[in-house]
């Protein structure tokens, strides 16, 4: 029984020690793609016309720290854009939503993709303090850059 107990301790302390320490991506170019022809709600195309860039510069200064020649390329496809107007969202009958999907390449190889989905109750939290999210209108720049942001959270949040 001793034996068996100390043997159970050296396992739990051995395996303490050799936990791995989990690797971090490391990124060698941002790519962001986004058909505005392609998104249907016209308002949402006309007033997101420099996202793409917006969310290349979000996801880029996120993983600025991880860069390397030798890493992988973030391939985003934004495929679903929709904005709601103010009296959509003052009453929650339609959110505004960001889509895409999320492609690792390195050279060649394919690392992994996932999709990433967003909706403006997801950005609330990085608006600035004091908005008042009952009357802010989706085409307002806080409310722009909170969907932005939380999108290119979510993409760097999956990265590992």
């Amino acid at each position: 029984m001793v034996r068996t107990m100390l043997m159970t301790a050296a396992s739990a302390l051995a395996l303490a020690f050799a936990t791995p320490v989990l690797a971090e991506t490391k990124v060698k170019d941002v790519d962001v793609q986004m058909d505005l022809s392609a998104i249907q709600n016209e308002k949402a195309a006309a007033y997101w016309t420099t996202a793409a860039d917006d969310l290349k510069a979000a996801i880029a200064a996120r993983v600025a720290e991880r860069t390397a020649d030798d890493g992988a390329t973030i391939q985003v496809d934004i495929d679903e854009l929709s904005v709601a107007n103010w009296f959509e969202t003052a009453f929650n009958m339609e959110q505004s939503e960001l889509k895409g999907h999320v492609l690792l390449m390195d050279g060649g190889t394919h690392m992994g993709s996932y999709d990433v989905s967003v909706k403006f109750a997801d950005a609330v939290l990085l608006l600035p303090e004091g908005t008042d999210v009952a009357v802010i209108a989706p085409d307002n720049k806080d409310y722009y850059q909170a969907m932005v942001n939380t999108f290119a959270d979510a993409v760097v949040a999956q990265l590992g």
